[in-house]
């Protein structure tokens, strides 16, 4: 702002009120240019300060927002991780039970086949008895055929006589000749056995022997 001092009345002369006033009115103006250059520079600062600040607000605005987006981008990893997790796990536990129940059903179709194999077993083990217990029967009954000797006379009586003791004679060559049978196939049997269990013996010491000469 410049200095405008007060005009200076000579004495003596002609006071020009004019020029005082326009004077006054310049000074005036000069005053209220300076006011109004002084506001419009402070209302430009001022300015710059609110967009300054608007822009530190939209800034952390958009901080936030791209925090709360990893955020959430993290917690919708999380949650599909869990359910992830959670699938596989009833699945698997879907997977365990199926292989239980399958096994419990072919547990007891085996324990059903056994018991109906073993039914058929002894049905057949039965019938079989059965069958030989009928044929020892038919064959007895047919061996105790009722003697009828009381309308024999004497050499039909010693006739029938002589072929009941060849009869008996046969049984009993039968009989001889089925225990031996029988005395030799335990005889087998315990022979079987016996050189079985040699065997098992010599190999056992065959074996010893190696791994004494093979090592410790």
């Amino acid at each position: 702002m410049s200095n405008i001092s007060a005009p200076k009345i000579p004495d003596g002369e002609k006071v020009d009120f004019d020029d005082i006033h326009r004077k006054r009115q310049e000074k005036d103006l000069s005053e209220l240019q300076s006011l109004i250059e002084a506001h419009f520079i402070q209302r430009k600062k001022e300015e710059e300060e609110l967009i300054a600040l608007v822009n530190r607000i939209e800034k952390r605005r958009a901080e936030r927002a791209e925090q709360q987006r990893v955020r959430a981008e993290r917690e919708k990893e999380r949650q599909a991780r869990l359910a992830e997790e959670k699938e596989r796990k009833e699945l698997e536990e879907q997977r365990k039970k199926h292989d239980e129940d399958a096994k419990k059903k072919k547990a007891l179709s085996n324990m059903s086949q056994q018991y109906s194999a073993g039914q058929k077993s002894d049905n057949r083990r039965g019938a079989k008895k059965q069958t030989e217990r009928e044929k020892k029967k038919k064959i007895l009954a047919e061996r105790k055929k009722p003697l009828s000797v009381d309308h024999l006379n004497e050499d039909k009586l010693k006739e029938k006589a002589n072929e009941l003791w060849q009869w008996l004679m046969g049984l009993e060559a039968e009989k001889f000749d089925l225990s031996e049978k029988l005395k030799r196939q335990k005889y087998d049997v315990v022979l079987t056995q016996q050189s079985k269990v040699l065997g098992d013996s010599a190999w056992g010491r065959g074996g010893g022997g190696c791994r004494g000469l093979d090592g410790p």
